[in-house]
């Protein structure tokens, strides 16, 4: 990144403004209630983040659409991309300016995808209604004005909010440091705000986050130092104290820390995080990557925050890898609708799980399917039973294709019957674990999901390859519906 001149002063959203975040009334985006958006439309397109930066590829990254109408021709097709204007971006995660946590406002629309990236510091608002399968470039946030005005660097993160802004966790200041990482707020032109947190309020790491308006909260989880993991994983980092455990729960919407939750040693790296999506419930969990941990915060009876482990995976015994147990490093999960089933990848074992949840503090296992990892039938690493017989996992082929890499981002169909994944991380992360994603890039898969009895199931008839991509094999990433998702929406 260049030198960018950091301002004496670092601006701070005013509290009156805040306080508009929880205001809604009339009829705008998304659905009334979670359960409402069970019976929106089946999903016809998605759109897909796809990353050349950290591959070798001097090309830029760009948005894909992708055909999943399986009564259209081009079923399971790119059939459009949008190349951003700058190279190095390393789109990541992404987001809508307007979501269900504004439904009551007529004068809100779902319009712009945004898309943080990650190492540019960059954020791009995407036009998707112009042309829903061709979107279009409507502005580019550049990392300067951010830092200028905040200090913020290395976005990742955003959500809508119900005032109409817009809010990106940040992991870290523009030399890569976590003590510099926080919270930006844009407003609905996209102009930079300044910080949304109180000043001496920013968490110790940033990731991600999510709010649950009624009980008053938002609650940020901990990646690590970009310093640290833009340059590929190291453990001794871990040791060294340069990624998270912690929890951070704030007053929301006036941005004041209110409490830490340390995870412990069962908690190492907690990334993605979610509220049930009643938004009258007072619990979520949180997916914690290295302990392979799936942690379950809640309200106390006196209004503090808990937390326990609801999910424990495993690590495998194994040969020929370079530590002598694989965790199973969950890297994504999501929550159905209805607050149902919990869905989560193990990136580096290959499997994805699906659990009940109805009695959160219990899951119980429903589903479980692979879809690649580390074990493949063919690998160097085999997993050793306790009898000490050695095994692989065998993966079948998808349309006369080999799978590679590891499960990593999923999205669910509103009605959740369709779970799609992709298996980039993080280029540097990916060139690390799975270099043959460098030789011929991503794919992705649909999952069919049984919601009655539970089960899940690879749909033979559904892959999108990467690796045949104009400019070179490319990395995908996050997926988003055009009308919104679970994992997008939020409600007030």
């Amino acid at each position: 990144m260049a030198p960018v001149e950091v301002a004496d002063v670092v601006e701070y959203a005013s509290v009156e403004e805040k306080k508009q975040l929880g205001c809604c009334h009339g009829s705008g985006p998304g659905y009334a209630t979670p359960l409402e958006a069970m019976s929106g439309p089946r999903e016809s397109l998605i759109y897909v983040t796809c990353v050349y930066s950290g591959t070798g590829r001097e090309k830029p990254d760009y948005l894909a659409t992708v055909d999943v109408d399986p009564n259209s021709p081009t079923y399971s097709k790119i059939i459009h991309r949008l190349p951003m204007p700058n190279v190095g971006d390393e789109l990541h995660h992404s987001g809508w300016n307007s979501c269900s946590s504004c439904h009551g406002d007529p004068s809100a629309e779902r319009r712009f995808l945004v898309l943080p990236s990650l190492i540019s510091g960059r954020i791009y608002a995407v036009d998707t209604k112009k042309d829903p399968k061709a979107p279009s470039l409507h502005k580019v946030v550049e990392p300067e004005d951010i830092i200028r005005k905040t200090g913020l660097a290395y976005p990742h993160t955003s959500h809508c909010l119900a005032s109409g802004d817009i809010m990106v966790s940040c992991l870290g200041d523009k030399d890569g440091n976590a003590e510099g990482n926080g919270f930006l707020l844009l407003d609905s032109e996209f102009n930079v705000k300044g910080r949304w947190e109180k000043p001496g309020h920013s968490p110790s790491f940033g990731y991600d986050y999510w709010y649950q308006p009624r009980h008053n909260t938002m609650i940020s989880s901990s990646w690590g130092a970009p310093l640290a993991f833009t340059k590929g994983f190291n453990l001794q980092h871990v040791s060294d104290g340069l990624y998270g455990r912690h929890l951070y729960v704030y007053s929301w919407p006036d941005g004041e820390l209110k409490q830490t939750l340390d995870l412990g040693s069962t908690g190492l790296i907690p990334l993605e995080i979610r509220f049930l999506h009643n938004p009258s419930r007072d619990t979520g969990y949180v997916g914690c990557a290295l302990t392979s941990n799936m942690v379950r915060f809640f309200k106390n009876l006196d209004g503090t925050w808990g937390h326990e482990v609801a999910i424990s995976v495993k690590p495998l015994k194994v040969e020929n890898w370079i530590l002598p147990e694989m965790p199973g490093l969950i890297t994504d999960f999501l929550i159905s609708l209805d607050d149902r089933f919990l869905y989560f990848v193990n990136w580096l074992h290959g499997d994805i799980r699906q659990y009940n949840i109805e009695d959160p503090k219990n899951p119980v296992l429903t589903g479980q399917v692979w879809t690649g990892g580390l074990l493949l039938k063919g690998s160097p690493v085999v997993a050793v039973a306790e009898d000490g017989s050695t095994y692989q996992i065998d993966v079948p082929m998808v349309q006369g294709k080999h799978v590679r890499g590891g499960p990593q981002m999923i999205q669910l169909s509103l009605d959740g019957k369709r779970l799609y994944v992709t298996n980039s991380l993080f280029s540097a992360w990916d060139r690390q674990f799975y270099p043959v994603l460098m030789e011929k890039g991503s794919h992705m898969l649909q999952i069919d999901v049984d919601i009655e009895r539970g089960g899940l199931t690879i749909n033979p008839n559904f892959i999108v390859d990467f690796e045949s991509e104009p400019d070179g094999p490319s990395l995908a990433h996050e997926m988003r519906y055009p009308g919104g998702d679970c994992t997008s929406d939020i409600w007030v």
